[in-house]
């Protein structure tokens, strides 16, 4: 059975380097969600949801800048899926969103509530 045995022709991988991405990913997560119960006392209750959702838009844009400035391929392999991951849930929050919430965001009102 020498066709089963690849360890001659399938380099193989570092996986310290994968699980680091997952400790950051969980890292920038855990950030996050603390940034999130911080802004809940600022920010309306309407306004939340898109509140988190710019959040993770810009932490996932500072990640993808820093992705560009890095200069090693496996670690900016590495910080450009987090930053991916970071949009892509940005995304998937930003359907809970509804038009009046993100109008209450950036919109100043005249009368006090």
């Amino acid at each position: 059975m020498a066709f089963l045995d690849r360890s001659h022709t399938v380099p193989t991988s570092d996986r310290a380097s994968g699980a680091r991405g997952k400790e950051l990913f969980a890292g920038i997560l855990l950030v996050a969600l603390i940034a999130t119960l911080g802004i809940r006392n600022v920010v309306p209750a309407d306004a939340l949801v898109p509140a988190v959702v710019t959040l993770l838009f810009a932490v996932g844009a500072v990640t993808a800048a820093f992705a560009l400035v890095c200069r090693r391929d496996r670690f900016r392999i590495i910080w450009f899926d987090l930053a991916g991951s970071l949009t892509f849930i940005g995304v998937v929050l930003s359907v809970l969103i509804e038009p009046d919430q993100l109008v209450g965001l950036f919109a100043l009102s005249d009368h006090p509530e």
